[in-house]
């Protein structure tokens, strides 16, 4: 339909031109500038390079914009005016490098960007960052905004937070690291911002240590928040009041914060019951924290990463109640705390799962084969630093896990012998990872390549033992030292040069919206240029 529209346009223009050229010359007299208009479509349909960029509605081209790369969107930028101010206008997320000289900058940028709903403002550790003043300014000219990242922006106080929290009442996303403001800052937010779902804070250094700590929250926010991870804290105990208050609650991530974590658990359980993932590395937590979280019978997603007190009983207890728990990750951190029998009851009792990483955890033959057998559904499994993992249990594996996709090996006793295991086992298996496995050889992993065309092997056989055991079958890759959120933009603006990202999505989503984003531009460039030539 729209190349018939086009097709029309085109001969209606070509009518019009014969009728310019039809008609006495003594027009040009009385009309120059229809004249000079005559002589340019003249020109345009002889060459054919007529301008059909230029019907295509704001709409449509703010939807290519959105698909350009963001230094293609800032050459678009320069093309003319229109497209100048469509690109701003149409630019939802912006980043900015957030020194003290961006202060006199922010009217003009958010003049041009007044769209943007989604903002990061990041500082280098060794710059002055921007301050209260700063943040206000930007919180009266972006009052839409619905994502807001801080990092080591120091100079704002809680008094800065506060009246940006009054001025952006519909903020839904919270994330901040390594900055200065405390309880009272984080309060303000809380008591004012009641649609926030999502808060992560990190590092946050005006938190008092010890009792004298202000408790922070729940506030008004607590009604809507869903996903709460705390980082790095002397004293994130501190957001008790927020978390036990926050009755809608589906995710908790806790990463490296003091305290004692087992009293607080059994409070936390009592009023939020609906969790479906719960986080936990490097705190202190033990059986009787878990045994508070059996109660989550919601609950889908475990990590239990580098928390020694925690052992078979703990895990046991968790997998009796929350029969729906879909992915388990645990790092044992070489503690033998966990190994058979807890995985043995997780077998039993979660026939839902589909993702189990273990690190430094010593499985054998008794919780694989009740694993394969109870678990029809597991399709990454990753098995990092396992003494007791050699060729025998990568074989039984390969033989009875039918449903395994990925499969992530580290630093077990696995040698070539395994890889021809899986050759012929494993039908719906699609990625296998060896990374420091030494007997494993390149001419093995070669072999499987051949033998399985379909199979993708990446073989890593660096053996530096020194680095941190990592590992994750999951799509996401993988992280040791806890999941961070994902950037909100992938560039940053300087206080002198305006950037920023169109989109906050992963790599890989990145490669394929710019892929299909110029093949979109391609093929209506296209189609113009064949509409002009019919």
């Amino acid at each position: 339909m729209g190349q018939s529209v086009s097709a029309a346009k085109l001969r209606n223009r070509r009518d019009w031109n014969h009728r310019q050229r039809s008609k006495p010359k003594s027009m040009a007299l009385i009309c120059p500038m229809q004249a000079e208009e005559t002589e340019e479509l003249e020109r345009s349909n002889t060459d054919g390079s007529s301008d059909f960029i230029s019907d295509l509605p704001d709409e449509c081209l703010a939807c290519i914009f959105q698909s350009l790369s963001p230094a293609d969107r800032k050459r678009c930028s320069l093309v003319c005016r229109r497209w100048l101010l469509i690109e701003g206008q149409s630019r939802h997320r912006l980043s900015l490098n957030a020194q003290s000289d961006l202060q006199p900058l922010i009217p003009s940028i958010f003049s041009r960007f007044d769209a943007v709903t989604k903002l990061a403002l990041k500082c280098d550790r060794r710059s002055v960052s921007i301050g209260d003043e700063s943040l206000v300014l930007i919180s009266e000219q972006c009052r839409n905004l619905t994502r807001l990242k801080l990092r080591a922006c120091r100079d704002l106080t809680d008094a800065g937070m506060l009246a940006f929290a009054k001025n952006c009442k519909g903020l839904k996303k919270l994330s901040c690291g390594s900055c200065a403001f405390g309880a009272k800052g984080m309060n303000a937010v809380l008591d004012n911002c009641l649609a926030l779902e999502e808060l992560s804070v990190k590092r946050l250094r005006g938190i008092t240590d010890g009792a004298a700590a202000e408790p922070i929250g729940p506030g008004v926010a607590a009604a809507a928040l869903k996903t709460i991870c705390l980082k790095e804290l002397y004293n994130g105990q501190c957001f008790g009041p927020l978390i036990i208050g926050s009755k809608n609650l589906k995710s908790l991530k806790l990463f490296r914060c003091s305290g004692d974590w087992d009293k607080l658990f059994p409070l936390i359980v009592e009023r939020v019951a609906g969790m479906v993932e719960i986080h936990m590395e490097r705190i202190q937590v033990s059986d009787v924290g878990l045994a508070a979280i059996s109660n989550c019978s919601n609950l889908e997603i475990l990590h239990l990463v580098k928390t020694p007190e925690c052992t078979n009983a703990g895990l046991g207890a968790v997998a009796e109640k929350c029969n729906l728990l879909r992915k388990l990750h645990i790092d044992g951190w070489k503690a033998n705390r966990i190994g058979d029998q807890g995985l043995i009851a997780v077998a039993k009792s979660c026939p839902n799962l589909q993702e189990l990483v273990l690190i430094g955890v010593n499985p054998t033959k008794l919780s694989l084969e009740m694993l394969a057998s109870n678990c029809p559904n597991l399709e990454r499994l990753a098995l990092c630093g396992s003494d007791t993992v050699g060729d025998a249990e990568i074989s039984f594996i390969a033989v009875k896990c039918i449903a395994l996709k990925k499969l992530c090996i580290k630093n077990c006793p696995v040698s070539d012998h395994g890889m021809e295991a899986l050759a012929s086992g494993c039908p719906n298996l699609v990625k296998v990872k060896v990374k420091k496995c030494r007997g494993v050889t390149s001419e093995g992993a070669d072999w499987l390549r051949a033998t399985r065309g379909s199979l993708v092997v990446n073989l890593d056989i660096n053996l530096d033992m020194g680095e941190h055991l990592d590992a994750s079958a999951s799509d996401g890759g993988a992280q040791d030292n806890g999941i961070e959120f994902p950037p909100m933009v992938g560039s940053q603006i300087g206080a002198s040069s305006i950037a920023s990202s169109s989109t906050g999505r992963s790599t890989s989503f990145k490669l394929l919206g710019l892929m299909s984003g110029r093949s979109f531009v391609a093929c209506t460039l296209r189609r113009l240029a064949s509409s002009s030539r019919s």
